[in-house]
């Protein structure tokens, strides 16, 4: 594939750019160090994705009958790449733009599509994703969380962890296994579920980073209709697939490690040890995971483009991404520790802190690893 961008492609990254310079305040670097599951920022992302929205810069590749501009999939990954950059102003509404959104478009009826989809293209949408339980971390297919058809209804019951955005969410992307016993891949169903509904609790997780940003939650007796639930009953896997491919493939944090690195080594050169050589070789390593992680993101982007099955690819990219991520961290602990202890540098801190989870989330390193093995190299299943 050719990796140069087209003149249009740079227009576009300046108009983003030009965009994010007009409207990201003053103290924009500090509400960005929360993170983009933070409070702070989620309540940010209601008053900024709006006017991303009117600038027709928030979902540019969606169809135009969902409020989008029928653009180029790679004017979506230009619009991210700069917004990771920027530290994520989007907050919460990534996920709906990246996979939640293009999900309903996929496999919701008309009425989901109808419900859901306009907030999110209006930028007035926050979701939370219920996967994750204490016994069922990775390996979803061991979740216990039960959902029972009551007549019209489902009643659910369980518990989630580790679910960002959950306090200030409206609606939640809902795994639960349903009444019919099944256990493993099948039984298991979607629910879009109003975060509102009488049963939920949310509690926040005290987490390393600090800023409130996860949670646990509760489902007691949570009644919802049927109409809730996305497609059928046991289809849930193959949605799930769909959705974390675009998960993987849809965060370019490679992007913010790429920048974070360059402002590292400008602030190294300002203190006289820009040409300390074990420096260098340390940052060109560092740079290195972060283009190697950008050119297997842009393959899988390509390929899935061109409706290409990109399962083994979306691991791959997921992969380089958190090592790219973490070597950055890990330059910045050895040669510039102590800006990570003051409030001068508050970028290095806020990187600093998501590398720490980013071999966790959408997939623990471990798990996709393990999926390179099977799907990449061949090998049955349990021998890696």
């Amino acid at each position: 594939m050719d990796f140069e961008w087209s003149a249009e492609d740079r227009a576009f990254r300046a108009r983003v750019r030009a965009f994010l310079e007009k409207e990201l305040p003053a103290n924009w670097p500090e509400i960005a160090r929360h993170g983009p599951g933070s409070r702070e920022q989620t309540e940010f992302s209601l008053e900024f994705c709006p006017k991303l929205a009117a600038a027709g810069l928030l979902m540019p590749h969606w169809p135009k009958q969902w409020g989008g501009g029928d653009r180029p999939t790679w004017e979506h990954f230009i619009l991210g790449e700069e917004m990771w950059a920027a530290g994520e102003p989007r907050g919460a509404q990534y996920m709906n733009v990246n996979w939640i959104g293009p999900t309903l478009m996929r496999f919701g009826s008309p009425e989901q599509q109808q419900r859901y989809i306009p907030p999110m293209a209006a930028g007035t949408a926050i979701w939370c994703q219920g996967f994750s339980e204490p016994d069922a971390g990775s390996d979803l297919a061991r979740l216990r969380t039960r959902a029972v058809r009551d007549g019209d209804d489902y009643v659910i019951n369980g518990q989630k962890i580790w679910t960002s955005y959950a306090g200030l969410a409206h609606n939640c992307f809902l795994l639960a296994r349903t009444g019919d016993g099944a256990s493993g891949k099948a039984g298991i169903a979607i629910f879009l579920v109003d975060m509102k509904t009488p049963g939920i609790e949310v509690r926040s997780i005290p987490s390393l980073i600090g800023h409130g940003d996860i949670h646990e939650t509760f489902f007691t007796d949570v009644r919802v209709p049927a109409s809730a639930r996305l497609g059928e009953e046991g289809q849930a896997w193959s949605i799930i697939g769909y959705s974390l491919a675009n998960e993987r493939v849809g965060i370019p944090r490679y992007e913010m490690a790429s920048r974070v690195l360059d402002q590292m080594v400008q602030e190294l050169r300002r203190r006289g040890q820009g040409d300390d050589a074990v420096i260098q070789l340390r940052a060109g390593s560092a740079a290195a995971n972060c283009e190697a992680a950008r050119i297997l993101v842009y393959r899988t982007v390509e390929m899935r483009s061109r409706g290409e099955a990109v399962d083994a690819e979306a691991s791959l990219a997921r992969v380089a991404v958190a090592e790219a991520e973490q070597s950055v961290t890990e330059f910045g602990m050895e040669f510039l520790n102590d800006a990570f202890t003051g409030d001068d540098h508050p970028v290095f801190l806020a990187h600093h802190e998501r590398a720490i989870v980013t071999g966790i989330a959408a997939g623990a390193t471990e798990i996709q690893l393990g999926l390179i093995a099977r799907r990449w190299l061949g090998l049955p299943n349990g021998a890696a």
